[in-house]
This record gives structure tokens, C-alpha cells and sequence, in this order.
């Protein structure tokens, strides 16, 4: 699998499936909340979260799109400078799960050559999730 790839190896279209996935374990999923202090019952409370919509714990948003993104670092940015204002748009399309194994794909949108500083590049991507039964999560 390559890992560090240069702006000059990146191209416009590309889709990078990241892997190992990453199993959002119980522990994992209530270490977050504890450490933001969000404590929705939806994320905490097995009993409150039965009684749900979806009748069992959700995992918090943002330590899903957290991963991902770290998922993509092999792939996309270990060798940039900086990730910028490119976390335009981000979407909760389906629910993470306690327990739930969440894989994560990237697609370069564009490829370009920065106007400010000619010694770099500008390479805005796109991020998806699924868990392991391929939904969008």
C-alpha cells in the first residue's frame, strides 16, 4: 500500500479506499463524550437509548469523522503542510453504532498549484464512511 504521496502523485479523480477500518469500540465511543463533555443520553445511557429510534446507542459524530480523517493521512495529506478551511461540508448521512467497524474512502476533487505560494499545491478531497456492511454513515 503507498504511503506519503506527493502532490505530483496525486491526481484529480483518484479514489483511495483507506484501510485497516476501525472498530468504534464501546470504551472508545464513551471515553469521547466523557472528554467533551457531551452527554447526551443517545450516547451514554443504554437504557435511554433503547427507548429510541434507533433502540441502541449512537456514536457521537465527531469522533467518526475524526477517524476518518486520521484514515486518510497514509494516503492524502501525511506529506502536506497543513489540512486548511476544506471541512466545507460535513453530513451525518446515516448512524455509527457502539461496536460498529467504520472504513473510509477519499476522492481527490481537484489538483491545483497555489497562487500564493508557488512551492505548493492545493488538493481538495472528499471523504465518505461506511460501516462494515458498506452503508453511508
Amino acid at each position: 500500500m503507498p504511503f506519503d504521496r506527493y502532490f505530483e502523485e496525486l491526481e484529480s479523480g483518484a479514489r483511495y479506499r483507506h484501510w485497516p477500518g476501525r472498530t468504534i469500540a464501546d470504551m472508545d465511543a464513551m471515553l469521547f463524550c466523557m472528554l467533551t463533555m457531551n452527554h447526551n443520553p443517545l450516547h451514554i445511557d443504554a437504557n435511554y437509548a433503547q427507548h429510541s429510534q434507533h433502540g441502541r446507542r449512537l456514536v457521537d459524530g465527531l469522533p467518526v469523522l475524526s477517524t476518518a480523517v486520521g484514515m486518510s493521512v497514509a494516503d492524502v495529506s501525511s506529506k502536506c503542510i497543513a489540512n486548511l478551511d476544506y471541512y466545507e461540508e460535513i453530513r451525518h448521512l446515516a448512524p455509527v453504532f457502539h461496536g460498529e467497524t467504520i472504513y473510509a474512502e477519499t476522492v481527490v476533487l481537484e489538483k491545483k498549484e497555489s497562487k500564493s505560494k508557488p512551492d505548493r499545491g492545493v488538493v481538495p478531497v472528499e471523504t465518505l464512511v461506511r460501516n462494515q456492511c458498506g452503508e453511508t454513515s
